[in-house]
């Protein structure tokens, strides 16, 4: 249990997903419970009946980090942004609506990438985010990240991530600065 013991990530299909809610829950409700983000038991409730429904997608994945004896450390989940995504609807500024078009195969979307406290600056994020990409056929990745948390946005521009634009993306949530990275390859 303590942060020097393995950590093994297993990737997941929605369905596996689904099944480990219970996990999923406790480290988002840990990692958000922090300023700035400061996620109440209601946000938390509202963002896993979202999960829900995202993990019924066909194409959601997610990683989910365990220690050696299995508690839960770090997630990632997201899905390929439909043509008919809202996501881009919601940048405080308009962009391109080359950089804005989406068919389903261009944009993984990553929805949640977090890790417990304990387990932080250890790779760990780095281990999740890389494993929800493995297997990636999208050409980029798109996510949307607190300009107030300094640790996520260095961990994000280190892997190559670039700001695109800035956005609100629910109502009353806070700016969130909308980052993207290349992946260097063709979508189909």
């Amino acid at each position: 249990m303590t942060p020097q013991s393995a950590v093994h990530v297993e990737r997941m299909n929605g369905d596996a997903a689904a099944r480990a809610e219970e996990a999923f829950t406790l480290v988002y409700a840990e990692a958000f419970a922090e300023p700035p983000y400061e996620r109440t038991v209601r946000d938390v409730e509202a963002n896993f009946r979202r999960f829900r429904s995202q993990v019924r997608k066909a194409t959601f994945r997610a990683a989910l980090a365990r220690s050696d004896d299995g508690e839960p450390v770090g997630i990632a989940y997201g899905y390929p942004l439909s043509a008919s995504t809202g996501w881009w609807n919601r940048l405080t500024t308009p962009v391109a609506d080359e950089l804005r078009r989406e068919d389903g195969h261009r944009t993984f979307g990553l929805i949640e990438l977090a890790v417990r406290a304990t387990w932080r600056r250890q790779g760990v994020a780095k281990r999740l985010h890389d494993a929800i990409l493995d297997s990636a056929t999208e050409g980029r990745v798109l996510l949307n990240a607190r300009p107030d948390v300094p640790a996520a946005q260095a961990a994000y521009r280190s892997w190559g991530y670039e700001k695109v634009g800035e956005a609100y993306p629910w109502d009353g949530a806070a700016l969130h600065d909308v980052m993207i990275l290349e992946l260097r390859k063709s979508a189909p």
